[in-house]
């Protein structure tokens, strides 16, 4: 509307200038100058115009790129990658999944993912913040923006995901029970019938073995695996019980005092966690996990850090797009 305005303006004076040539001699001096004002009126109109579009402009862009900040901003994970570095949460005390190592370094499978997914991300090693995840802690770390993602052998469940988002499956277990080499009475979870079974607090393993195998065992629960299998060397507990390649490593860790029963029953995806609602962040945690699985890191990083428990290496999975 406003060039509509514009251009009926110029015309307007052009036909001024036309109609003042056209009377005497005597008039025109007079008709010059109303023919420059008009002139002048116009163009100053065009450059108001001009102006006004510009701002407008100016505007939209302003608020395109103010978009996009936002949508950043709604990613901690993204924005904290952007800067440089990231928090992570990790298990501190599973030998070939997630270490702290008594030189502080950390080791371990989950430590290679979530430093994989870092560098994706953008953020060099050093970037890298681990803390303690532990399980009955996940969900309030992630909640309370603490970490950024949790690789912690973190099965994603249906209650989980209500609360926090989930990258991945990025590894697949099963369920399975520790006991002492010389046990040769609990073959499996339908003979810890009377049995004192033990798991952590914050983990639905122990349950599971009570709900659906076997009604009469005992649970025991603590706060980390570590103090489980200390239990179970002591004779305070007749069995551990949570995912095998956790197992596998405490096992190894004990050559010849534990061992895992090795009838896997049930299934296990471990999931990358991140903050409820992130779907920015969680697109970009899942094309690393695809990337690593892809250039061969995945299985690499399985057999230099699973491998030596003589845990057998399986099929990588297929993370959501």
């Amino acid at each position: 509307m406003k060039l509509r305005r514009i251009g009926s303006a110029i015309a307007g004076a052009a036909a001024l200038a036309l109609v003042v040539t056209g009377c005497s001699g005597s008039s025109t001096s007079s008709a010059t100058s109303a023919a420059g004002s008009a002139a002048s009126a116009a163009q100053s109109a065009v450059a108001s115009a001009t102006s006004a579009a510009g701002s407008a402009l100016s505007s939209a862009q302003s608020a395109a790129s103010s978009a996009i900040a936002g949508a950043t901003g709604d990613s901690q994970v993204l924005t904290n990658a952007g800067e440089g570095k990231v928090t992570v949460g990790i298990k501190f005390d599973q030998p070939g999944l997630g270490l702290k190592n008594p030189d502080g370094s950390f080791s371990g499978f989950d430590v290679e993912v979530a430093k994989y997914v870092a560098g994706k991300l953008g953020v060099p090693e050093g970037g890298i913040t681990f803390v303690e995840s532990k399980s009955a802690e996940r969900e309030g770390l992630i909640d309370r923006g603490e970490v950024d993602y949790i690789v912690a052998t973190y099965s994603i469940t249906d209650a989980r995901k209500e609360k926090v988002n989930f990258a991945g499956p990025y590894f697949i277990a099963a369920q399975d029970l520790l006991v002492k080499s010389d046990n040769t009475d609990i073959t499996g979870p339908e003979a810890m019938a009377g049995k004192i079974l033990c798991s952590v607090t914050g983990s639905t393993s122990a349950q599971k073995v009570k709900d659906n195998y076997a009604a009469d065992v005992a649970l025991q629960e603590y706060g980390t695996y570590t103090e489980c299998v200390e239990a179970l060397r002591s004779g305070a507990v007749d069995a551990v019980t949570t995912d095998n390649v956790i197992l596998a490593g405490y096992a190894a860790q004990y050559p010849g005092e534990l061992k895992v029963v090795g009838k896997g029953f049930s299934t296990e995806n471990y999931g990358i966690g991140l903050k409820k609602g992130d779907a920015a962040g969680t697109a970009a945690i899942n094309a690393a996990i695809a990337a690593m699985i892809a250039d061969g890191s995945w299985k690499q990083a399985l057999e230099d850090t699973v491998g030596p428990s003589g845990f057998t290496i399986p099929s990588p999975p297929t993370p959501s797009s």
